[in-house]
């Protein structure tokens, strides 16, 4: 089926609507501005163009594609689609692609690291923050007198899991359901404390990122370089 140039443009529309350069409003011939007008979606192949967009531009905002220029996007789109030449080959498009995610994951991490090492920094200095040689802190909310588990042993926790902005990424308090795991089948951070936690305790962990997910994260939540920090509760050691 041929796409006409208006459903590409309907297509296309929506990135500038995702992305900043459409939050600026357009000026009439008297200087004055004027919001943009609010797209339609009348038959079934605009809502198709319309999702597909919404979940292209959700899915690079979640790599950390924060602007696009939408014209350049359009134009690729309408060339490819009308059969004309390509200002890249469909297998350079894809290396460029791959060599500017890599970068854009590489310049990520460093800068988290560097803001994750800031909190740490300070962290450390707070009232009942232990700091391990590792790089590990933690914080006793509740001390419990039962015995510790090994690496090879299998334990229940409930936990609270959080960027250092504050914002959940994990909780299987909020599922209402505690998660039962090897010891030695998470990230090391939490290999080191489980260790060092008698079941019936509650800590708090600060987990630089090296001990986490390091360089390349894990899912559209945890970045690259990101530093965690756990709410852990030791409910048992299973049989």
């Amino acid at each position: 089926m041929k796409i006409k140039i208006i459903t590409l443009a309907i297509f296309l529309g929506l990135f500038s609507s995702s992305f900043a350069d459409a939050k600026k409003k357009k000026k009439d011939k008297k200087g004055k501005k004027t919001e943009t007008k609010k797209m339609e979606l009348k038959n079934e192949l605009d809502s198709l163009s319309y999702a597909l967009g919404v979940s292209i531009a959700n899915n690079l905002k979640s790599q950390g594609v924060d602007d696009l220029n939408s014209a350049a996007m359009s134009a690729a789109v309408k060339d490819v689609y009308s059969g004309n030449d390509t200002l890249m080959k469909a297998d350079d498009a894809n290396q460029f692609i791959n060599t500017y995610f890599a970068g854009a994951a590489e310049r990520k991490s460093k800068e988290a690291q560097v803001e994750g090492k800031k909190f740490l920094d300070e962290n450390a200095k707070k009232e009942g923050v232990v700091v391990l040689p590792s790089g590990l802190q933690y914080k006793v909310l509740k001390m419990g007198d039962g015995p510790k588990p090994g690496k090879d042993d299998k334990v229940t926790t409930h936990y609270h899991g959080m960027l250092i902005d504050g914002s959940v990424f994990d909780s299987s308090v909020d599922r209402g359901e505690p998660a039962t795991f090897p010891v030695g089948g998470v990230i090391p951070g939490w290999v080191e404390a489980l260790q060092l936690m008698p079941v019936g305790s509650k800590w708090k962990l600060f987990v630089p990122s090296d001990l986490a997910y390091g360089d390349r994260g894990a899912g559209p939540k945890i970045g690259p370089g990101a530093t965690l920090i756990f709410e852990v509760e030791l409910l048992s050691i299973a049989k």
